[in-house]
């Protein structure tokens, strides 16, 4: 009898386990995301060129993450999109980590105003 428990409990427990260690993955990758369209925002409001932002943004962002860079009107902002952590086709409507940024660019950049 104890056997039979063990043989179902044993792939119950499994299941929760892998579905616990990947929320935790989904968070880290989203918190990943945040932090590098923040420091893209930032160094593109400082005008550096769009390799240096795109080089910074990388160093954070999830493997294999997406970066689009823009700007609009005195802003730049900077999208991140991971990958999803699981291609599974149950799992494909969940949303995938990712993460908008805008900074406004900062006065003198670019010699878009200068100072008496």
């Amino acid at each position: 009898m104890v056997t039979a428990e063990t043989a179902v409990t044993i792939p119950v427990v499994l299941l929760v386990l892998a579905l616990v260690l990947t929320s935790v993955r989904v968070g880290i990758d989203q918190v990943r995301c945040v932090d590098a369209a923040r420091a893209g925002a930032r160094a593109a409001a400082r005008g550096d060129d769009d390799a240096a932002v795109r080089e910074v943004v990388l160093r954070q962002a999830p493997r294999d993450s997406s970066i689009t860079l823009g700007r609009t009107g005195g802003d730049v902002v900077v999208t991140v999109a991971a990958p999803p952590v699981l291609d599974v086709a149950i799992l494909s409507s969940l949303p995938a980590p990712g993460a908008r940024a805008v900074g406004a660019i900062e006065g003198g950049v670019g010699g878009a105003r200068s100072d008496p």
